[in-house]
């Protein structure tokens, strides 16, 4: 990937109209001062003070939030939130994203907020330690009703946009926005719309999906294919071909240190390596980064194998963000690959006496 084809793809970004379905998260951070603590007079257990609480849309929220980051001009978020305080500040960080529009994300009092509550210790000098978390989640099936508007929402909204991304982040089948009604509009709208880029991607399984692009994880792979982890390489590769030829749609299996595999509608794979690590890592979020890019860089044109070396690149960025589910930017994308291109040019020149020869810049 040389700086002036990255640039070619990302200058296509803005003009992109992206759909995001699935399940939007509040994630609230509770920053703690350990050197407040106290004693509570009236139980005598120990307080900790909060000393800053900070917002953020997580889970379908955090890939808006790299797509936002990315410059794509028009986002659409096609999902549910309750209508408690939770649900005003998760509208409120969707609303603060540039090109983000509302118009089909919905409010219930049949639901609550997902919401991930991170306590979070903050010391100076030292990187940031999550406490365990306080979780809001729905236990119920979503209402048939709101299942029918996301649909139909999907469905108005797939003549006239470039990609869509279907992100099921729940638990429990049938009880976030994701259901068996909303991946049959999410097909019919693939299918009746040609061009359209789309990615699903599920905490749980991919299995009783209907045939659409698939992201997923090594473990996933396997539990989809009823293999026994871990996988070598090979493995994933041929698995990843046969889904994809299957499915007659792109698949990519990320595989954490080892980097991501890619596999064509026509059952062609390739492997695209991580980057090095550079210190410390978080790599909360990074998957979702991951999926971003891939979705944003196939509808701008790449090639499976570019969507995938910018999918690294990105990965590797937010990796690198410590205590806060972190996002890439266009320009911190090509800011990598001008480095790399600097290192490499100095490496070659360093080897054949300043003539570059036929290495790839």
């Amino acid at each position: 990937m040389t700086p002036e084809r990255l640039h070619e793809i990302t200058s296509r970004y803005a003009g992109l109209r992206v759909a995001v379905v699935g399940d939007f998260r509040l994630d609230r951070y509770l920053e703690i001062d350990p050197a407040r603590v106290e004693t509570s007079i009236e139980t005598g257990r120990t307080v900790h003070n909060v000393v800053r609480v900070r917002s953020q849309a997580g889970a379908a929220g955090t890939i808006m939030n790299n797509l936002s980051a990315l410059g794509v001009g028009t986002l659409y978020a096609i999902g549910f939130c309750g209508e408690d305080g939770e649900g005003f500040e998760l509208r409120r960080a969707l609303a603060a994203l540039s090109g983000v529009r509302l118009d089909f994300f919905e409010q219930s009092a049949a639901r609550r907020t997902f919401t991930y509550c991170k306590p979070l210790v903050v010391e100076p000098g030292k990187p940031p330690c999550e406490l365990d978390r306080l979780d809001s989640k729905n236990w119920t099936q979503t209402p048939a009703e709101l299942q029918g508007r996301i649909a139909e929402s999907l469905r108005e909204l797939a003549p006239t946009i470039d990609a869509l991304i279907l992100m099921d982040q729940v638990d429990v089948p049938e009880t976030g926005v994701v259901t068996r009604e909303v991946c049959a509009a999410a097909h019919a709208a693939w299918l009746a719309t040609p061009g359209l880029v789309i990615l699903a991607d599920s905490r749980r399984s991919l299995r009783d999906f209907p045939p659409l692009g698939f992201k997923m994880n090594a473990a996933e792979l396997a539990a989809l294919g009823e293999t026994q982890p871990p996988l070598a390489l090979e493995q994933v590769m041929q698995h990843a071909a046969a889904l994809a030829r299957r499915n007659g749609q792109p698949v990519f299996v990320t595989l954490a240190e080892r980097g991501i595999v890619g596999a064509t509608g026509e059952g062609v794979a390739e492997h695209v390596a991580a980057l090095p690590v550079r210190g410390p890592i978080d790599i909360v979020g990074a998957g979702d980064a991951v999926t971003a890019n891939l979705l944003t860089a196939l509808a701008a044109g790449a090639t499976t194998r570019e969507a995938m070396s910018l999918a690294m690149i990105a990965a590797s960025i937010v990796i690198h963000q410590l205590g806060t589910t972190g996002t890439a930017s266009a320009s911190q994308l090509l800011a990598v690959v001008e480095d790399n291109r600097s290192s490499r040019t100095q490496l070659c020149r360093a080897m054949s006496g300043n003539k570059l020869g036929d290495w790839d810049l």
